[in-house]
């Protein structure tokens, strides 16, 4: 009996769970404007078992995505798709990958994508055949580069972590430069790349734990952008490398 009472406690905890979820994406407004443009974003749909995406919906981005990545919580297989689009034309190339824990798909983006308003429509497949469908979108304005410490030209470039923060917080490189961060306070930090929890977007940049005085460098080879974030204080502290 007791186990009864239980099962049912979890069963209603669930429903409830599911009920909210479903209001708040129901109480999402159906657009939003991006700002200083005439575009819209539509409201991002999320498939079964979704977890997160990279580029995050409504962002806009100086560059384009190396990859788009989406992140579930249970295990993807074929025909699982991503397409990458803008005014009828596609942008993703090659096809789209699975990840090996096969918790994450992406597919790269072409680099020669212009600035424009791009809808992410992705399909997310299970091994029982069954599949959901999601769509985000994301902006790619080249204008907003000029936001980016200038750190083009040069081998080796620093960041520093200190002040719960990345200084500086968003840096401009050419290809082929290695960033060194530098743990400069007390608390303990990560360079991450996004999404959070997932850090899936690219996966090389991932650190170890930095203590106090630790580094961690890595060679920027690919052109595009690079958004990442502290792990532990991801909220807050998060930074972006634009590679051209």
């Amino acid at each position: 009996m007791r186990k009864k009472v239980i099962f049912g406690i979890l069963a209603v905890a669930v429903v409830v769970a599911i009920v909210l979820a479903t209001q708040k994406d129901s109480e999402a407004p159906e657009t939003s404007s991006v700002p200083g443009t005439d575009l819209t974003f539509i409201r991002a749909k999320k498939s079964a078992h979704y977890e997160s995406n990279t580029p995050a919906h409504a962002s806009v981005l100086p560059s384009v995505p190396v990859n788009v990545v989406v992140d579930v919580n249970f295990d993807l297989a074929a025909p699982s798709a991503i397409s990458v689009s803008s005014n009828g034309k596609e942008y993703g190339i090659g096809n789209t990958m699975i990840d090996n824990n096969t918790l994450a798909m992406r597919r790269a983006m072409d680099p020669s994508a212009p600035d424009g308003l791009y809808l992410v429509a992705y399909r997310a497949c299970w091994p029982d055949t069954s599949c959901h469908d999601g769509k985000f979108q994301f902006v790619i304005d080249r204008s907003k580069a000029v936001a980016a410490q200038d750190l083009r030209n040069q081998k080796e470039v620093s960041v520093s972590l200190a002040n719960l923060a990345f200084s500086p917080k968003v840096i401009r490189i050419s290809r082929g430069t290695r960033v060194i961060w530098k743990n400069n306070e007390a608390a303990e930090h990560y360079v991450n790349t996004d999404s959070h929890p997932a850090h899936t977007y690219y996966p090389k940049q991932n650190s170890r734990l930095l203590k106090a005085g630790d580094v961690y460098g890595m060679v920027f080879d690919t052109p595009g952008v690079y958004p990442y974030h502290c792990s532990a204080h991801a909220e807050t502290m998060t930074g972006t490398v634009l590679v051209e």
